[in-house]
């Protein structure tokens, strides 16, 4: 007898089903056999170890643990599977060896998803797969609920999302991705450490609604009396961190952000910023290039890879234009031959481009929307796009030989936007007139906008920082792309979800 639906159960089977479960434990407390009382168990061996070493184990006694995912009853012996954390392992279970009441015990009260332990010898049946021939188990944790049926397994993203680990019992492939994502945030701290870079911490509640664009969650400090914000960027404390002499610092961080969701976006995500005094934006455009090859090919076992049926290839150089270039290229714009602001929007209008700015949109507020409306979705494989107007990067540093325009790049990747950097703007005078202007723009397009210029930062500059590169990249999405994942959702393990009624 194989445990074996021939369809998917109904919510009243469902409930059964548990019901018989808790009876089932009823049964083993009053026998005295409670399994939630166990504190731990001696494994000695993981699956992957078996099947890996089985000339050097066989014969040998192992103790194993897992959870019970499969079962062949055939009278007086049964085939069964435990899930540890490396995979599946085959167990015979025969009742001569095992003892009656045990037997009896492990054909009546145990169920799919109990999780039990194993004690026997590491052996090959005739088919060949390594096994383990039981001469000892106890169940050491009770499974009150059924597990999805596993012809139909469970595909329903919104129940995999609310209970990632139901979706990682029962979708083992799941968790590679997140194996993975291990893999890829370890490599990215192995990169930066190699390259004399400074992990720290800073703080995840602020006292300040900044100017940025970007809107923040609110909460209340209760012993201060204050209203609190959560973070959303680590770029300002990491820079006065460069002002007090620690030269490479980055940190891998939570970042929050009060805004609409989507593929590509979640609330609360998590980002790698950092800083290297004495450098400047074409240098971190070579750090990306390096440590994106590096990673891809540690996690991928190559730098060319397949996103969505697209190969994108990670190695070498990759594209570099400047948002001039790029817009002349893909829509036939020439920022240069604009003389003035009213001839830079007579040309979005022509071209069907929309510049919320409106009537008081300058040339650099038309390049942006040129280029946010025609260029992005062309740029697939790896690209640089820099030299951003200065309207939209108020922290970076102006460009010396055209002031109109910073030494800022975004990198794109399959379409999207994959990171952000620049050669840090320093010049306090100039920083404090930006933030200004940044505060006044957000509370002009927000009620009830808190936001002030963090005047803390300001003065940090005016003790001196040194001309500095900064870069900031979102780790969910380098994750998306190295495990081929096309929602944010399937490489956060518990996503953002509203709640159910």
């Amino acid at each position: 007898m194989e445990e074996i639906l021939n369809c998917e159960p109904s919510e009243e089977e469902l409930a059964e089903q548990a019901r018989i479960r808790r009876e089932k434990l009823q049964k083993l407390c009053d026998e005295g056999n409670n399994p939630f009382v166990k504190v731990k168990y001696g494994v000695t061996a993981r699956s992957a170890e078996i099947k890996n070493s089985f000339e050097k184990l066989e014969g040998k006694e192992v103790c194993i643990a897992g959870r019970l995912m499969s079962r062949r009853i055939m009278g007086k012996a049964s085939f069964s599977h435990i899930q540890d954390n490396d995979g599946l392992l085959q167990i015979y279970v025969r009742r001569d060896d095992v003892g009656e009441e045990n037997y009896a015990a492990f054909k009546k009260d145990y169920d799919l998803g109990d999780i039990i332990g194993v004690k026997g010898y590491v052996f090959k049946t005739q088919t060949g797969e390594v096994s383990v021939h039981c001469t000892h188990l106890e169940m050491l944790t009770k499974c009150l609920r059924p597990l999805p049926e596993k012809q139909h397994g469970l595909t329903n993203t919104d129940i995999r999302y609310r209970q990632r680990d139901l979706d990682l019992i029962v979708n083992p492939e799941v968790k590679q991705t997140f194996v993975k994502r291990s893999q890829i945030i370890s490599g990215i701290r192995s990169y930066l450490d190699g390259r004399g870079f400074l992990e720290v911490d800073t703080p995840v509640l602020t006292t300040l609604e900044i100017g940025a664009a970007a809107r923040p969650f609110k909460t209340r400090h209760n012993a201060l009396d204050i209203e609190m914000y959560l973070r959303i960027e680590t770029e300002l404390y990491l820079k006065r961190l460069v002002v007090g002499g620690m030269e490479r610092v980055y940190e891998v961080g939570r970042i929050f952000r009060n805004e609409g969701m989507d593929a590509y976006h979640n609330p609360e995500f998590t980002t790698v910023e950092c800083y290297a005094a004495y450098l400047d934006y074409f240098d971190m455009m070579n750090l990306v290039e390096e440590m994106y090859s590096k990673i891809a090919k540690d996690v991928c076992g190559t730098t060319d890879i397949t996103y969505q049926g697209t190969e994108i290839h990670l190695g070498g150089k990759w594209t570099r234009m400047t948002m001039k270039e790029a817009v002349k290229k893909y829509c036939g714009a020439d920022y240069d031959g604009w003389k003035t602001d009213a001839d830079a929007r007579a040309c979005a209008k022509k071209l069907g481009a929309e510049v919320k700015e409106g009537d008081a949109a300058t040339k650099g507020h038309v390049l942006i929307a040129l280029f946010d409306a025609f260029c992005e979705d062309k740029l697939i494989q790896p690209t640089f796009i820099y030299d951003y107007p200065v309207e939209n990067s108020p922290l970076a540093k102006r460009k010396e030989d055209d002031p109109a325009f910073t030494q800022r790049f975004e990198y794109f990747i399959c379409a999207h936007e994959f990171g952000n950097a620049f050669s840090e703007l320093n010049d306090p005078i100039d920083q404090k007139q930006r933030f200004i202007r940044q505060v006044e723009e957000k509370r002009a397009q927000e009620k009830n906008c808190n936001a002030k210029v963090d005047e803390d930062f300001i003065t940090a500059l005016e003790y001196g920082l040194p001309p500095t590169g900064g870069l900031g990249f979102g780790v969910d999405r380098l994750v998306m792309l190295l495990t081929d994942s096309p929602t944010i959702r399937d490489v956060l393990l518990f996503p953002t979800m509203k709640p159910k009624k």
